[in-house]
């Protein structure tokens, strides 16, 4: 796959489609690697006419693991040099949970690099409510894998549970594959820590967001129990002419059962923006 540079850290991406159409930039959230954005959901996006790229942010995947402290302004300029590479001027930029925070923060930093936002389950700071059991499943570390491999899946799978979607749920079989093929890929849960301080010190970004002038979505969960729903409605608030989408049945997560629904959000803000020439 192709790598992206900025400063000291490298980043993992990859494109999907045609080069020469417009791109959707996918920016995944804590701790998840660029495969939670599924491949068949970069399909549905290129089957529409578009490129789809998504990446592994630096901590997570393939990409650089610092052990330095950053901030998500680093994680906005991560994402502008993967754009770089890829030979991308511009682009509509999806993020989901922290990766929204990111492209909120690129909106506001970077804003003549994109064409259309799409802000999904997340929130103009790090100061959502979240319930004491979808808390717990970013604040306590996971169990040993090299200890007890099957507890560290069933861990998994669990956390998936408390966190998921009640009116989209997974199989046992598919997040059991899921927690196998995301071990397999990357296992950094120091990075979910470093990530985590970032979101913290970018502080509220409510006053930055009322400045924005770009076709905005925001999607969110009504039954989202880490960034509970006012996430989204205070997301949708600050930013001028914002679309507030709220799902019933949406937990945390991204199961196969909402990809449409993912997919007409972000075609939503796309038909929002002006065509490029």
């Amino acid at each position: 796959m192709p790598r992206a540079r900025n400063g000291e850290v490298e980043l993992e991406f990859q494109t999907f489609g045609d080069t020469k159409a417009e791109a959707v930039l996918l920016i995944n959230g804590l701790g998840s690697q660029m495969t939670r954005w599924p491949e068949a959901f970069c399909d549905l996006l290129t089957a529409k006419g578009f490129q789809a790229v998504r990446m592994d942010n630096r901590d997570t995947g393939l990409s650089s693991w610092p052990t330095e402290r950053y901030t998500l302004a680093d994680m906005a300029r991560d994402s502008m040099a993967v754009l770089d590479a890829a030979g991308i001027r511009r682009a509509h930029i999806a993020g989901v949970s922290m990766g929204g925070m990111i492209v909120q923060r690129i909106a506001i930093d970077h804003p003549d690099r994109v064409l259309s936002m799409t802000s999904i389950m997340s929130a103009p700071s790090g100061n959502v409510v979240a319930t004491p059991e979808a808390m717990a499943v970013i604040s306590q570390p996971p169990p040993s894998p090299e200890a007890d491999y099957e507890t560290f899946v069933a861990h998994g799978i669990a956390n998936a549970r408390t966190i998921g979607s009640p009116g989209y749920p997974w199989t046992e079989a598919e997040l059991r594959a899921r927690v196998i093929a995301e071990h397999a890929r990357a296992f950094n849960p120091a990075g979910v820590g470093r990530q985590r301080a970032a979101i913290g010190a970018d502080g509220d970004r409510t006053a930055e967001l009322q400045k924005l002038k770009v076709p905005t979505v925001v999607l969110h969960g009504a039954d989202d129990p880490l960034v509970q729903p006012i996430g989204g409605e205070t997301t949708a608030a600050a930013i001028p002419g914002a679309e507030l989408r709220m799902i019933p049945g949406m937990g945390h997560d991204m199961p196969p059962g909402l990809y449409d629904i993912f997919l007409d959000a972000i075609l939503s803000a796309v038909g929002r923006a002006e065509p490029t020439t």
